[in-house]
């Protein structure tokens, strides 16, 4: 995955890439906060979304009082490691490494800066002075299921995978299950790329969904080359991942799952402001704004957008889970019963398939 940096007050040395926004200096009292990003910040979904989100944090708490780097394009594994303890060795109160790949790396960074506050995006593991967050995707899977299975002629439904974790798995099974629910006729054709961001491969993948006869693209990964692999087919409909990348709506783009981090961002570097700060593993959805959904066009017929729009509110209101039985695994056995839900610990460590779901999970 990848990630970006800020800087609100002077530029950071170091090979950091930093804006500056206020006083030229950073001032002693000001809060150091840095951000570890896998993609660029305009790539139109996940990197850009957690660094708008970054620049919101900013705006709300005052750029008179954070200081903000960031570093973009970081590759999961060493060099994440050594982008971390150049910021925590210029002096970062908090950091964010807000990619899956970066779980190891930032525990190992923070054992060796225990003064130092590190938060983790999408992982599991923490320490005293490191924290978890992620978002429930599989919440905005499950609505883009219903429009998806609804809207499809073919019955042939599209889903470009990334990297082969929980999450992703998760997204999948919850976008098929909802999508069989109002057409039982649908089959998903995955395609895993082991990236989260590589527009070219991205828009290839798209292009094999299409001709394999895919009228609707789902997508796990970061840029926007699969609508406008969509758009340039002509009668395919996809949706914005991370980012509600309007600029292909009303058609493809039909919906979107937006996320919104800046909450999140703005609570946790106040924590560290006032001393407040707990390390925590917390998975937020729909019901606190984390996980969005973006505006479902006039595309989309009214019925079908009704029904969208119901499940997404009792998504929010707990009166429903996307993962509620009866569902059997991949194959056949049974998993859950009839109005059984799923527990948060299958949840996060998924690594099958649910039945009618073809092909195997790559390892």
């Amino acid at each position: 995955m990848k990630k970006r940096t800020f800087l609100a007050g002077a530029a950071t040395a170091l090979g950091l890439t930093a804006m500056a926004t206020g006083a030229a200096l950073a001032q002693d009292d000001m809060t150091k906060v840095g951000f570890i990003y896998v993609g660029p910040i305009n790539d139109g979904g996940w990197s850009q979304h957690h660094h708008e989100s970054a620049l919101k944090m900013i705006e709300e708490i005052g750029a008179d009082k954070v200081e903000m780097v960031y570093q973009e394009n970081v590759p999961e594994g060493p060099d994440s490691e050594r982008a971390m303890t150049q910021m925590a060795l210029n002096g970062a109160d908090i950091i964010f490494s807000t990619s899956f790949g970066y779980m190891d790396p930032t525990l190992n960074v923070a054992s060796k800066f225990p003064d130092v506050k590190f938060e983790h995006a999408t992982g599991y593991k923490t320490a005293p002075n490191m924290a978890a967050y992620s978002a429930r995707f599989y919440e905005g899977r499950a609505v883009q299921g219903t429009i998806a299975g609804s809207m499809t002629k073919s019955n042939t439904i599209g889903y470009i995978a990334s990297v082969p974790i929980p999450e992703v798995v998760r997204g999948i099974n919850s976008a098929y299950i909802h999508a069989k629910k109002v057409n039982p006729d649908v089959e998903f054709k995955v395609i895993w790329l082991y990236t989260w961001m590589d527009p070219a491969k991205e828009a290839d993948a798209a292009r094999t969904l299409i001709e394999q006869g895919a009228d609707v693209i789902l997508q796990h990964t970061d840029s926007t080359a699969p609508l406008a692999a969509a758009q340039a087919a002509g009668d395919v409909i996809g949706f914005g991942q991370a980012g509600d990348m309007a600029e292909y709506a009303p058609s493809p783009r039909v919906s979107s799952i937006i996320d919104n981090w800046e909450p999140y961002y703005t609570s946790r570097v106040k924590a560290v402001m006032d001393g407040t700060w707990e390390s925590h593993s917390v998975w937020e959805g729909i019901n606190t704004g984390m996980v969005g959904i973006g505006e479902i066009t006039e595309v989309v017929p009214e019925d079908v957008k009704a029904a969208a729009l119901e499940m997404k509110d009792a998504i929010a209101a707990g009166e429903y889970h996307p993962f509620t039985g009866p569902l059997n695994k991949q194959d056949g056995t049974p998993w859950l019963a009839e109005g059984e839900v799923a527990d948060d610990g299958t949840l996060a460590g998924m690594n099958f398939y649910v039945e009618g779901l073809d092909g195997e999970i790559p390892q």
